[in-house]
């Protein structure tokens, strides 16, 4: 018997490839192979009122599975095989009828909602057109039932939020509201694609939470995609895990946590840092799958390291246009104070807009400070003049969170790597640039090739390692790391990490690890910073924050982290 015709079934995928045409050679049409790999094929279901969740690294073919469904693919892709919608094959359906199941029957919520939602649109407007076009409501009906659904997916004060544009909403604020917009039609499967993985753990928590409710509320099937299998264990009923465009194992979300069969999944279970115990390095796929042993040697640090930052009473203030002659002040960082050892890292930790990047920012001059001293080398960074300034930013230097945005897409590697130096007067010359831009490559864990690549041509972790590569240029002392691991999977997530201590080591390097994932900067980080609404709430040791937490913020931090899956009993208990 097909599992299509077992009882409840509302997605069946039977054999399904999909590659993607490259050109032609010699008359001979390239195909590169995306999901299914010469022999191997795609299959799984997705049963009613169940969450299925597709786990894997970046390039294992999570994303382009979930969009052939509803053929949210390029013009080039070509699919084969089965898609069965309760017993339909929709391989087979033409571009109106697809359109029609979109949004009604199979929705979908993507990774960044700004990319999704239109900036020119109120909210409103944007959740009742669906309404309008596909359920055939009046205006003022649809605007009705798009502030209910604002409600139910748990916006406050939902009918001002209706006037709303998407740049005035938080990030989880414009997630609920794709959510809501992906609900308008009530639909059987709703596809979230990566739907938390830029936001904070409180957010995230919400994010998952709502999801379950959903799906107990409206009987809702749920296809979730992730490469973090610890939220994937907190909400999935069944997990499907794919490598290179092939399934590796499938099965019930207990069984796959509590007794893992495959190699790969047992790798993606170990390599994410965790906030109990962790090794000196992070172990990573190839690690595990071949049998190497963690390290357990730390190196000491020195505690009478010197001081080579310290902030004192740092402030920034946004002002706001408000009425016609008046202004607002916004505070966004208010009374920072720290010190920071040579070789040491400081994590600063807290939600979406607790001031962090802020902070960050405002340390570098990336933003004007308000009030406050930034002491480096005995100077006052923030009573620089231009020429002094030019000067001292060679030596502290920061990694943004997308290196997408942050590389020249019209520079070679190269030219990226040697443009700072030559900006800076460092080597004596073009050849001895790039001799060492070569040399730095290697040291990130890059072949020597990549000097003459493109940015497009590399994935997102060897992006960053050549964003790291580029600070490295100028030898700086103090590299502040906003995000800078936060949307890489677990696997190259755990590389940059081991790079970024391995380098601290070599190079006596200090941090400012600026994240929102309390593993991450457990890992990496001597000492913590927690900031709320733009002040400091609490400042302690690692260890001590984590164990030992003194304010009730902190705590709910913490609280938020995803565990993954847990027996009944010890959930309970």
């Amino acid at each position: 018997m097909n599992s299509q015709d077992k009882a409840g079934m509302l997605l069946s995928i039977r054999n399904l490839k999909v590659a993607f045409r490259m050109g032609t050679v010699n008359g001979v049409v390239q195909r590169a192979e995306a999901v299914g790999r010469g022999a191997d094929s795609v299959s799984f279901d997705i049963p009613a009122n169940s969450t299925v969740a597709l786990v894997g690294e970046s390039g294992s073919g999570k994303s382009v599975t979930a969009m052939s469904i509803v053929n949210l693919l390029p013009d080039n892709a070509e699919r084969s095989g089965q898609i069965l919608w309760n017993g339909r094959d929709m391989i087979g359906l033409s571009k109106a009828e697809l359109r029609a199941m979109r949004g009604r029957d199979i929705a979908c919520v993507f990774q960044d909602p700004m990319s999704s939602l239109n900036p020119v649109f109120t909210v409103g407007q944007q959740l009742a057109e669906p309404l309008i076009t596909h359920m055939g409501l009046s205006r003022k009906a649809a605007f009705a039932r798009a502030e209910a659904l604002l409600n139910e997916v748990g916006i406050p004060e939902p009918a001002r939020r209706m006037k709303a544009y998407p740049h005035e909403l938080s990030g989880g604020q414009q997630q609920r509201v794709m959510i809501a917009m992906a609900l308008t039609c009530e639909p059987k499967l709703l596809i979230a694609d990566e739907p938390t993985t830029a936001l904070d753990v409180t957010i995230q928590r919400q994010i998952i939470e709502l999801l379950a409710s959903l799906k107990q509320r409206l009987g809702l099937s749920v296809l979730f995609i992730s490469h973090d299998l610890g939220l994937v264990g907190e909400i999935a009923d069944q997990v499907v895990v794919m490598r290179h465009g092939t399934i590796r194992e499938a099965g019930p979300t207990g069984d796959m946590f509590s007794a893992p069969k495959d190699p790969y999944t047992r790798a993606l279970l170990a390599c994410r840092p965790s906030l109990e115990n962790n090794p000196a390095r992070l172990m990573v796929i190839d690690d595990h799958i071949e049998g190497r042993q963690a390290r357990t040697d730390v190196k000491a640090k020195d505690p009478d390291a010197p001081v080579v930052l310290e902030v004192k009473s740092l402030a920034k203030s946004f002002f706001i246009k408000q009425g016609l002659f008046g202004q607002r002040e916004f505070k966004a960082v208010r009374d920072v104070n720290f010190k920071l050892r040579k070789g040491y890292t400081l994590g600063v930790v807290g939600e979406s807009g607790s001031g962090k990047t802020t902070m960050g920012l405002t340390l570098l001059r990336l933003h004007e400070p308000t009030a406050g001293e930034v002491l480096f080398d005995g100077k006052n960074l923030l009573k620089l003049s231009p020429a002094e300034r030019q000067a001292m930013r060679r030596r502290i230097q920061i990694v943004f969170q997308n290196p997408y945005a942050s590389l020249n897409p019209r520079f070679t590697i190269g030219q990226a790597l040697i443009e700072p130096m030559r900006i800076h007067n460092i080597g004596q010359d073009d050849t001895e640039r790039e001799q060492r831009a070569r040399e730095l490559l290697v040291k990130v864990g890059l072949d020597d090739r990549a000097f003459g690549k493109y940015p497009h041509e590399f994935s997102g972790g060897q992006r960053q390692r050549v964003a790291i590569a580029r600070c490295l240029t100028l030898n700086p002392e103090v590299l502040v790391l906003d995000e800078s691991v936060s949307a890489l999977d677990v696997s190259v997530q755990a590389q940059v990490l081991n790079l970024l201590k391995d380098l601290q080591d070599e190079l006596g390097l200090s941090y400012i690890f600026i994240s929102h994932d309390l593993a991450v900067v457990r890992f990496i980080s001597d000492e913590v910073l927690v900031m709320k609404d733009g002040e400091v709430v609490e400042q302690a040791g690692v260890e001590e924050i984590l164990h030992a937490p003194k304010q009730a913020y902190t705590k709910r931090l913490i609280g938020a982290v995803p565990r993954g899956w847990q027996p009944a009993a010890s959930a309970a208990a």
